[in-house]
């Protein structure tokens, strides 16, 4: 059985997003580390509940928008908020 949880590496410790459930101690575990290009969501005052609450409406639009296809538009985002 795999089961995928999100959460972030800090001062040596993983620190999960959420507790996992029906998993006995001991239980082996394979870390993947992401490039870390992520906002802040606590400078738009957004917790990690709600964030997880977030990601989760969102995540049907993730194939979408992660598509090669969809990188003109985070270009053009992206110049537009820095107001290039």
């Amino acid at each position: 059985m795999l089961r995928t949880l999100q959460g972030v590496y800090r001062n040596g410790q993983i620190e999960l997003d959420e507790a996992p459930k029906d998993v006995r101690n001991d239980t082996a575990v394979i870390v993947t580390f992401l490039e870390s290009g992520l906002a802040d969501l606590t400078s738009y005052n957004i917790n990690r509940e709600e964030a997880a609450v977030l990601r989760k409406n969102l995540a049907s639009f993730a194939e979408e928008w992660d598509s090669p296809e969809m990188d003109i538009y985070n270009d053009k985002a992206l110049r537009h908020t820095l107001g290039l």
